[in-house]
Formats: C-alpha cells, structure tokens, sequence
C-alpha cells in the first residue's frame, strides 16, 4: 500500500477546505484550545489513531477557554487537512452544550454517552474515527476545531441533524469565537 500513497503523495485537501477557512465560522475572536493528550503541532499517540493501524479509536482529551460570552453552544470538527479527496476527511463531528469546558479521553467515540455531548455524522460514520493515512504518503495535520456558536444550528426546513452530512451541518452553523489545536500522524 506504500506504493499508493507515494503516487497519491501530491493530492492532498488544502487548508483554505478546512472548516476553519469557512466564512460563516470565522467570526469572533480565537481562543485557547489545549490537550493533555498531545501538544500543539505534535505527533498524536498511537492510542489515538484507527484500530486498522493498531490503535484504539480514543479521542484526544480537549479543554478550552476565553469564550465569547452569551455562546449558545460548541461545534467540534476534527479534520485531516492532507486527506487525498476532494476536500478535508471529517474525523468527527459534535455539538457540546454551553458551560462544558473540556472533554476527557475518549469522550467523542462512538461508544461513549458523554454528558452535554451529541455525536453527529462524519465522513465515515458517528463518532471520533482516529488517524489511519494512506501508507508512504506523508504526514497528514489532524485538525481539531472548536467552534463557539452564535445560535444553535438548525437546518432548513426543520430536517434532522443528526442526519446531515457534515457540509450540511457546517454550512447551517455560524460561529463567534473559534480555537483548534494540530496534531499530526504518518505511516510510512
């Protein structure tokens, strides 16, 4: 599989394709998003990456802090910028009610019924996917967003979001205030 990712090793999604490069996202200030699981712009640890490479699908730990006041809820969105699609491959996908800070390990999986906590759609499924890059292709940025919403998201038509795509649902959102904190991975 090697060889695919060395002939892929060009095509990658772009950072202006992130949800952080949205219009309807970029209001606000930005404030601090952290992790005790991985520094900014580190390696991310083997637990947190697919069962399918040897790791165990736990979402990293997140905190933040110095949100916008009168926010009326959170949006996380967990991309890998160097997915070689046609645009960022959603990782994850979550609503966090207002006055939650942080999110423990794990906290975002499928499996998991955390408070204040509701699993949307991502590119592959509900709940966190972890990192799992094509072999030989390079290291991919894991881009994990959060976004302080300035009225809950709500689709046209009243139609269900725990239904929507991902592109949906960041289309309907409208932030005012966002963090994130970059991680990468790499099979070689």
């Amino acid at each position: 599989m090697a060889v695919i990712g060395k002939i892929l090793r060009n095509r990658r999604a772009t950072a202006a394709e992130l949800a952080w490069g949205r219009a309807n996202l970029g209001a606000g200030d930005v404030f601090e998003v952290t992790s005790t699981d991985f520094a900014h712009e580190a390696r991310l640890d083997i637990r947190h990456t697919m069962r399918r490479v040897g790791g165990q699908d736990l979402s990293p730990a997140l905190a933040w802090s110095g949100l916008p006041a009168g926010y009326a809820g959170l949006l996380v969105v967990v991309e890998d910028q160097d997915a070689p699609f046609g645009g960022p491959f959603v990782h994850a996908l979550a609503l966090i009610e207002p006055g939650i800070s942080e999110l423990a390990t794990g906290a975002l999986g499928s499996g998991t019924d955390a408070e204040g906590v509701r699993l949307l759609r991502s590119s592959w499924g509900r709940g966190y996917m972890g990192p799992g890059p094509i072999r030989g292709h390079g290291p991919h940025r894991y881009v994990f967003q959060v976004f302080a919403l300035a009225e809950p998201v709500a689709l046209p038509g009243g139609r269900a979001l725990d239904a929507a795509t991902p592109h949906k649902v960041l289309d309907a959102a409208r932030a005012c205030g966002r963090g994130r904190i970059d991680g990468f991975y790499e099979r070689s």
